[in-house]
């Protein structure tokens, strides 16, 4: 599971080698918590744990660094 580094905050953004067969998305994970944003447009996939609010700031971090995050989608997945 490759992890995008320097973003800050308590969160760990990650790939799964699996999922390179889908859109551009990042997972994040903090403590037992997960969910999953797609990055074209800047969406909720998918959440396992995490209170509405504590979305939306994951949301505008994801946003906020939705560049790095392709970047790294596009090297990890080869496109």
């Amino acid at each position: 599971m490759p992890t995008v580094r320097d973003i800050p905050g308590p969160y760990r953004f990650f790939f799964y080698s699996f999922d390179c067969n889908e859109p551009a998305h990042i997972h994040i994970r903090r403590e037992n918590r997960t969910c999953k944003f797609w990055l074209e447009p800047v969406m909720l996939a998918g959440n396992d744990g995490f209170a509405a609010h504590e979305l939306g700031v994951i949301r505008k971090l994801v946003a906020a660094q939705r560049g790095q995050l392709m970047e790294a989608w596009n090297e990890h997945c080869g496109h």
